[in-house]
């Protein structure tokens, strides 16, 4: 009986055991069913994304950049294909040894090595970085035949950018260089699809026209799938939407004519803008001197990089846009026309000009201890009387030629297309308590008012304001945005989009006020202070010579520039436009530490006049001449500037 009962009772623990084990297998079976229905059905297709991925691999298709093109059409900025050899460090464990045996390959010169160096510390390790660019068929096939022995070193086709005017224009066109940890942070601020457009770019604009139509310049980066092997080498395309090339951008300006300005500066410093009235297209742009920026494109090497930015020249340095200057006399039109438009005096009034003007105990000097005599406002201009501005400023205050001044565009950003503009200085009051920290500096005294009436002073603006504010005078005060970009073209459709004009803003000047000043101006060419400059011109024209002190020079002293060191000499300016029936160009122009304005810079803006009105290119006699400050009209038979060829010379990158 009692072993019955052990029976049953081990056949009772054996079902338990059974049930368990069942229950713990069927709970099992269920748990993998459930795993398999996740895995195939519910995560069915990020897994198979995931293992897609791993078979595959998306690689960016960067886009061919647009081409910078000037009105004529003419090359600015292209790009050429050529072999680069790349070293990625982060895959090379001693980077001195591998450069010194790949020296055993190919030339390497210790300025490649340097500009690598340069670039190690701007990149990141896992970067691929040029040592050399553009290598020969024979220099590829070489370190093919031994690529195995560097592992991280490769040799890659790229395109690369391409300035094939060199140095001309070179501050309008700008350069690109290598995307910088502070541009990648920026880039990661931009909306995702923005980013996404610059997956695989390693380069970007960074000045001029460059910088300011990145995103047109760049194109629509394309993408490629492939696939990979265990060890990630691209085996087949899988498939590729290609790379939309960038759109190409044309310049307003004319390149022919930029070039002859930055010929005519010579060795010499200083700024040139000359714009339409009719529209604002800026139609030169010159800064000189100038800088090659083919040397940005690989990585600009230490001794170029500090020959440049260490230079007293300040090549770097965009004159016509960063610049600021006194005015001078180029100043007093427009005092004139304030005088005129606010009542502070009548075009027949006249002022005795004795040749100096005192203001309580403090002789403002004019020409000479003879002065002019009787001036009225047309001869206050003509034969630019000091005494005639002295006394008009000390009527009119600090703050009313402030608040005329301004929608004229002094002391304003322009908005001209370009990015770095600056402000210079339209003072006032206002301006003076905000700029200062002390109570004593932010007080205005009325003396410094009165310098201020021949653009002196405070005063400080840049050529592209001077040059702005000629062409809303001539053509009858209504105002035009400046622009350098007239148009883009597709490089796919050929087709070519305008650039939205900027609208026309009157400024509500009376015209028989702006006829007393450019008549006034006119006068100038013909029996002023640029007489000599513009005889036998084939046109009509105005200006306005200017003098602007670079060292404030001692009342009781005399300007004499040989005994001051050349960079402590006046600056020669020269205001202007033509032809005076219609005007179709404006301009300023500073030629630094030249001396009188009628020396310098006039005849400058008499061969662009001739060249844009007359068709009329200087030769060379007369082009040397004007960069010795040695001629004032034309020297000789001008050439034919639509029959001179273009590009002047061929240009190696």
């Amino acid at each position: 009986m009692t072993e019955l009962r052990n029976v049953e009772a081990d056949l009772a623990q054996f079902r338990t055991r059974v049930l368990v084990i069942g229950l713990a297998v069927a709970v099992a079976f269920g748990l993998i069913v459930a795993r398999l229905v996740w895995l195939q059905i519910v995560r069915h297709d990020e897994l198979l994304a995931q293992a897609e991925s791993n078979r595959t691999a998306i690689i960016p298709v960067v886009p061919n950049r647009g081409q910078i093109v000037d009105r004529e059409g003419r090359v600015l900025a292209t790009n050429y294909s050529a072999y680069t050899l790349e070293i990625t460090p982060s895959q090379v464990e001693n980077l001195s040894a591998t450069i010194e045996a790949l020296g055993q390959i190919m030339d390497i010169s210790p300025r490649d090595v340097r500009r690598f160096r340069k670039l190690t510390e701007e990149s990141h390790r896992f970067d691929s970085l040029p040592i050399r660019t553009r290598l020969s068929d024979e220099e590829v096939a070489r370190f093919t035949a031994q690529r195995f022995r560097f592992p991280g070193v490769d040799v890659r086709a790229r395109l690369l950018r391409q300035y094939p005017q060199g140095e001309v224009a070179s501050h309008v066109v700008g350069y690109i260089g290598r995307i910088n940890q502070r541009e990648k942070e920026q880039i990661a601020d931009w909306p995702e699809e923005e980013q996404a457009n610059y997956r695989g770019t390693e380069y970007i604009g960074k000045l001029g026209t460059e910088q300011q139509y990145e995103q047109t310049l760049h194109g629509v980066t394309g993408f490629e799938r492939v696939e990979t092997s265990a060890g990630g080498r691209a085996v087949r395309s899988l498939a590729a939407t290609p790379a939309t090339p960038g759109d190409t951008v044309v310049l307003s300006i004319d390149l022919k004519l930029q070039k002859m300005v930055e010929d005519l500066f010579g060795e010499r410093r200083g700024a040139l803008v000359a714009i339409d009235p009719r529209n604002g297209e800026v139609l030169a742009f010159v800064s000189k001197p100038t800088f090659d920026p083919n040397l940005f494109v690989d990585g600009i090497d230490v001794e170029n990089w500090k020959a440049l930015n260490e230079s007293l020249d300040k090549p770097l340095l965009n004159r016509a846009l960063r610049g600021t200057y006194p005015p001078g006399s180029t100043y007093k039109p427009f005092m004139a026309l304030a005088a005129l438009e606010t009542g502070s005096r009548s075009a027949s009034t006249v002022i005795q000009d004795s040749g100096s003007w005192m203001f309580g105990n403090h002789r403002f000097r004019s020409h000479g201890d003879g002065g002019l005599g009787p001036v009225d406002m047309h001869r206050s201009i003509v034969k630019s009387s000091n005494v005639y501005y002295y006394s008009l400023a000390n009527e009119m205050g600090v703050d009313l030629m402030h608040d005329f001044m301004k929608p004229l565009g002094f002391g304003q950003i322009t908005g001209i297309d370009l990015k770095g503009e600056v402000r210079g200085v339209l003072p006032s009051q206002a301006w003076k308590r905000a700029t200062y920290k002390r109570p004593e500096q932010q007080k205005w005294y009325a003396g410094e008012t009165i310098s201020l009436g021949i653009g002196q002073g405070y005063n400080n603006f840049t050529m592209l304001q001077i040059a702005h504010a000629m062409s809303v005078l001539a053509n009858g005060g209504i105002k035009y945005r400046p622009h350098l970009t007239i148009a883009t073209e597709s490089v796919v459709t050929r087709q070519r989009t305008p650039i939205p004009k900027p609208e026309g803003e009157r400024l509500g000047y009376k015209p028989e006020n702006i006829a007393v000043v450019l008549r006034a101006m006119q006068a100038v060419t013909t029996e002023g202070t640029s007489t000599r400059v513009f005889a036998g011109a084939g046109y009509t024209s105005g200006g306005k010579t200017g003098t602007a002190q670079a060292v404030t020079i001692g009342q009781k002293d005399r300007y004499d520039a040989r005994k001051l060191e050349e960079h402590q000499r006046d600056h020669s300016l020269y205001l202007a436009f033509a032809p005076v029936e219609a005007p179709r160009v404006a301009l300023a122009v500073v030629v630094e530490n030249a001396g009188f304005g009628a020396a310098a810079a006039a005849p400058i803006a008499r061969r662009v006049f001739d060249y844009l009105l007359m068709d009329q290119y200087p030769n060379p006699q007369d082009m040397a001449a004007v960069q010795k400050g040695q001629a004032a009209a034309p020297i000789g038979t001008p050439l034919k500037a639509s029959e001179i060829p273009w590009p002047p010379e061929s240009f190696t990158p």
